[in-house]
This record gives C-alpha cells, sequence and structure tokens, in this order.
C-alpha cells in the first residue's frame, strides 16, 4: 500500500523528460501447452482474473492499431511518427502473444465466444467506423485517442505492477505465463508515453483527457468483474463449487491482494487518480531501465533471439 507521502508524490509530481528509448517489436513465442487450468495455484478466481486480461487485450490492442493507422498520415512530427510506429508493432505482437490463452481455455473446456462478443462488440459497434467527415471525423479520431490513452495509463501501471509483484513468485505461478505477463509489462512500461503524447500532439485538453478515463475506467472494471464471473461459472474444475461462491467478487478479490497475486485496490485506487493530476505525465508512472532490463533477460525473449 503507498504511503501518504508516496500518494502527494504520484499526484504531484512534475513533468519528466520522455525517455529516448527506440520502440521496436520482439519476436516471442510462449509455448502454453503445459499450463494447467488453474496457473495460481490453488487460486481460481486470480487465474481467471488474469485470463480477462489476457483475453481482452487481443481485443483492444487491435483497436488500438487500427485508430493509430488512421492517426498517423496526420502526424508530422518525425519522432513521434516513429514512436507510433513502434508502439503499432508491439501492440500488434502483443495480441498474438495472448491469443495463446483463448486455445488453452478452449482446450479446457471453457468457450470464452460469449464474453469476447461482448467486448468485441464495445470495440467494433461502439468505438469502431462511423459515417462521419471532415472535423467530425477528426473530432472522433481525437475522442478514440483520448480512450486509447486512459487505457494506456491503466495497462502501464498494472506493468508497472506485475514487474514487481513478487507475490506472484511466491504463490508458483506458472513460469511461462508469468513471463508473458511480464514481457508484455515491460513494454507497456517501456511505450507508456506514446499514447499520452499522441493525444497531447492532437489535443492538450485537461477535460478531454480527464473524460476519457472517467468513461474507460468504469468500462474496463465491468468487463473485468463480467469476464470473471463469466469464466468462474464456465470452468469445469469448479463444477462443485456452490453457485454463490462462484459469484462472489470482491471477497475474492481482496483474499487474492493479500497474496499478493493481485493488485491491492489501494494500490489502484491511487494509480488511478495520477491520471487526474493537472500535471499528469506516463513517465512518472513504471522505471523504463528495469523494464528494458527485464525485456533483455525475459526467457521468450531469448528463446526467439536463438
Amino acid at each position: 500500500m503507498a504511503t501518504p507521502d508516496a500518494t502527494m508524490k504520484l499526484l504531484t509530481s512534475d513533468v519528466p523528460v520522455s525517455d529516448n528509448v527506440a520502440l521496436h517489436a520482439r519476436k516471442v513465442s510462449f509455448d502454453l501447452s503445459d499450463l494447467p487450468l488453474h496457473y495460481v495455484p490453488h487460486d481460481a478466481f486470480a487465474t481467471h482474473v488474469l485470463n480477462v486480461l489476457n483475453l481482452l487485450l487481443p481485443a483492444g490492442e487491435e483497436w488500438f492499431v487500427e485508430t493509430f493507422k488512421e492517426a498517423l498520415p496526420l502526424i508530422q512530427d518525425e519522432k513521434l511518427r516513429e514512436d507510433v510506429i513502434g508502439f503499432m508493432g508491439q501492440e500488434a505482437m502483443h495480441a498474438h502473444a495472448h491469443s495463446g490463452i483463448r486455445h488453452l481455455l478452449r482446450r479446457k473446456g471453457i468457450d470464452t465466444a460469449p464474453f469476447l462478443d461482448q467486448a468485441h462488440w464495445i470495440f467494433e459497434s461502439v468505438l469502431g467506423e462511423r459515417p462521419v467527415s471532415g472535423l467530425r471525423q477528426r473530432n472522433y479520431l481525437v475522442e478514440k485517442l483520448a480512450i486509447i490513452a486512459a487505457l494506456e495509463h491503466v495497462f502501464a501501471f498494472l506493468g508497472d505492477w506485475v514487474l514487481n509483484a513478487d507475490g506472484l513468485d511466491r504463490a508458483g505461478v506458472h513460469p511461462t505465463i508469468l513471463d508473458l505477463l511480464r514481457w508484455h509489462g515491460a513494454e507497456e512500461v517501456e511505450h507508456r508515453m506514446v499514447a499520452h503524447e499522441t493525444l497531447h500532439y492532437f489535443d492538450s485538453s485537461y477535460f478531454r483527457r480527464a473524460r476519457a478515463q472517467l468513461i474507460a475506467g468504469p468500462v474496463l472494471i465491468f468487463l473485468f468483474w463480467r469476464g470473471t464471473r463469466f469464466l468462474m461459472n464456465a470452468d469445469p474444475e469448479l463444477v462443485a463449487m456452490p453457485e454463490n461462491e462462484k459469484r462472489i467478487f470482491w471477497r475474492n478479490f481482496v483474499k487474492a491482494t493479500k497474496r499478493g497475486v493481485l493488485p491491492s485496490m489501494p494500490h489502484l485506487i491511487t494509480r488511478m487518480a495520477q491520471y487526474f493530476a493537472p500535471k499528469y505525465s506516463p513517465g512518472n508512472v513504471g522505471d523504463t531501465a528495469q523494464a528494458v532490463a527485464y525485456l533483455a533477460s525475459s526467457p521468450a525473449a531469448k528463446a526467439a533471439e536463438q
């Protein structure tokens, strides 16, 4: 739990200079063939919360890439263009890497289509293409970029959390899924400035940035709640569990946070509040050096290089 001094620092830190990192997609491969259904030992709930993350990321990040493709021709700043291209490459690789979880769940007897259909409906119908042109088209693009910047803040602080979550190691989380989560988390920290700087390039309005988080945050919470309940009910290894226990979300969440396998509520609230600071910068979230060091030592990344 963050101390009061640490919380105040998070909320009031000055905007730092953007990290000068050349972003590029890294080829990785994760063999999930021997992954047990409950890869967080003795904790189906925490496993399925992480599964929701793994299921949502491909749907969301494919939409991220399509939105940035639309924005790229309008960006004249060469450094930002390079960062956006690197960001798009990394996001596309993330979507591919996490798709293995859906195949794993299917092999274990869980059809994720009903839940994923809801997620795709949000990204394709609510936030998809609209028959608009001119200034309305540009404004809609900026609205989508604001949603992405808001979500990227969440992914950045979750990436920072997973890189430092020794509770996952103590709990004996399967090493392959742990590497997948930390590899992705490290790249989220590495490219955390891009979505924010892209939004700022088109619109530096505090109101638009804050409003986007007020929309995106609750929707993300709902999807995690809905997805976790869906997976708990569909889990063939939990058929003997009473239905009322499967529906308990917050009690199981608190238990998992005490074990250190999920981020605590105070941590989530503090990090989310950070986004609403007028001088907010993603540079205050995570440590680029730590992220790059993990990416250099990731078992999957090293195996791909060989």
